[in-house]
C-alpha cells in the first residue's frame, strides 16, 4: 500500500493529509466472489452498458440484486463495498435514508402497495448493487448503489475512485414527526446552513442570488446523463463578506465530506484549480424554513442542487454533479487517449 502526503486548500485552511492508495477493486472482487452464478449474472454489466447511466431515485423496479437476494456473507461484502466508497458520514446518511422507507410505510398506511415481485414498495432492503466492468482485470470499472432516494455512482481506475458523481440523496419525510418514531432530520445541516447563508445576504446581494419567487418543483438537472448548457445564476463567491464565505465553505464542505476521503481531497483540489471565485450561489422560493425553496451552488466542475417543495415542503432532493466528469467521462477519456484500449 503506497502512501503520499498531499496538501489541500479549502475554506481558507491548508490541511496536510496522509493519503493511502485505496484498493476499491479488492472490495468489489470480494463482493463478486461471494455471489453465486445467478446473482453474478444479475449484478455484472459491461462498463458501457446503458444501465450505468440509468439514474433513477423513485421507487421503481430496477436491475441488479438487492439486500433481499443476499445471504449474510453476501450482505456483509456488499455493505463493505458501500462503506469503502463513502465517508463515515456519507454512509450514515445513506443508512438513514434507507430507514425512512419504514417511516413512509407507516405514513402511507398501505401494506398492499407492492412491487411487481410482491415485495413492499416501501422497503429499506429494496436497494440494488450493480457492477460495471471487471474490477479484477486492472481496467476501468464502475459500480452503482441505487434505490428510492439514493443514487450513488462510482468509477474506478488503478484501485481508487476517480469519479463519484452523480450522487443523489433524498429524504421523505425531511423531518420525521410521527408517533412511534424519534424526531429526526437526515439532511438537517444542508437545510439549516443554506437558510443561514441566504438570510445573511443584504438586499443588494439577495437581488443577485434570488432568481425566482417560486421554487422549481424538482432539481433542474433531473436525471440526464450529461449536464450541458446549465445556466449559471446567482451571486459569486468573491461578492460574499468574510462571514458569508465561512458559511458557504461550511455548506460546501458538508457535501465534500460525504465522499471517501481520498476522492474528497482530489475533488476539493479540482474545485480549487477551477477557481473558488467562479462558484456561485443561487436561490428560488421562500426564505423561510418549512416553505418551498430551492438553491444551487455552481461552478466549472461542480453543481450542487437542493430542492424542498414536495409533500408540504418536507421532502428534500439534493444532488451533486460534475459536468466535466459525471460517470467518469473525463477520466475514462484521458485513460484511453493515453494508449489504453477499451474492453
Amino acid at each position: 500500500m503506497i502512501s503520499k502526503l498531499s496538501t489541500v486548500f479549502f475554506g481558507f485552511f491548508f490541511i496536510t493529509l496522509t493519503i493511502s492508495s485505496q484498493d476499491l477493486a479488492q472490495k468489489a472482487n470480494l463482493f463478486i466472489a461471494s455471489l453465486n452464478d445467478d446473482l453474478k449474472t444479475k449484478a455484472i454489466f459491461s462498463l458501457d452498458d446503458d444501465e450505468r447511466y440509468n439514474m433513477k431515485y423513485i421507487p421503481i423496479s430496477r436491475k441488479g440484486p438487492r439486500f433481499h437476494d443476499f445471504n449474510e456473507k453476501q450482505k456483509a461484502a456488499a455493505i463493505d463495498l458501500l462503506k469503502s466508497s463513502l465517508s463515515e458520514e456519507g454512509y450514515r446518511k445513506s443508512k438513514d435514508i434507507m430507514s425512512l422507507e419504514k417511516v413512509l410505510r407507516v405514513i402511507e398506511d398501505d401494506d398492499n402497495d407492492l412491487m411487481p415481485d410482491g415485495k413492499p414498495r416501501r422497503d429499506p432492503l429494496n436497494y440494488h448493487f450493480l457492477i460495471f466492468g471487471d474490477p479484477a482485470s486492472g481496467n476501468p470499472w464502475g459500480w452503482k448503489f441505487e434505490g428510492h432516494h439514493l443514487s450513488l455512482n462510482f468509477t474506478s481506475l488503478e484501485g481508487k475512485i476517480t469519479s463519484a458523481t452523480p450522487i443523489f440523496f433524498g429524504t421523505n419525510p425531511g423531518l420525521i414527526k410521527i408517533t412511534g418514531h424519534k424526531e429526526k432530520e437526515v439532511l438537517k445541516k444542508e437545510t439549516s446552513l443554506s437558510f443561514k447563508l441566504v438570510n445573511s445576504l443584504s438586499s443588494a446581494q439577495l437581488k443577485k442570488a434570488k432568481f425566482a419567487d417560486i421554487a422549481p418543483e424538482e432539481i433542474i438537472t433531473t436525471t440526464i446523463r450529461k449536464v450541458e448548457n446549465f445556466e449559471q445564476k446567482g451571486i459569486f463567491y468573491n461578492e460574499f463578506t468574510a462571514t458569508q464565505k465561512d458559511i458557504f465553505n461550511e455548506l460546501l464542505n458538508l457535501y465534500m465530506n460525504n465522499y471517501e476521503k481520498n476522492f474528497s481531497a482530489e475533488y476539493r483540489e479540482k474545485i480549487k484549480k477551477a477557481g473558488i471565485e467562479n462558484l456561485s450561489f443561487s436561490w428560488a422560493g421562500s426564505l423561510k424554513p418549512g416553505t418551498p425553496n430551492y438553491w444551487c451552488i455552481q461552478g466549472p466542475v461542480l453543481i450542487i442542487e437542493y430542492d424542498n417543495t414536495q409533500t408540504d415542503s418536507n421532502h428534500v432532493h439534493t444532488v451533486v454533479r460534475d459536468p466535466t466528469n459525471d460517470y467518469g467521462e473525463d477520466t475514462l477519456k484521458k485513460h484511453y487517449e493515453n494508449g489504453h484500449h477499451k474492453q
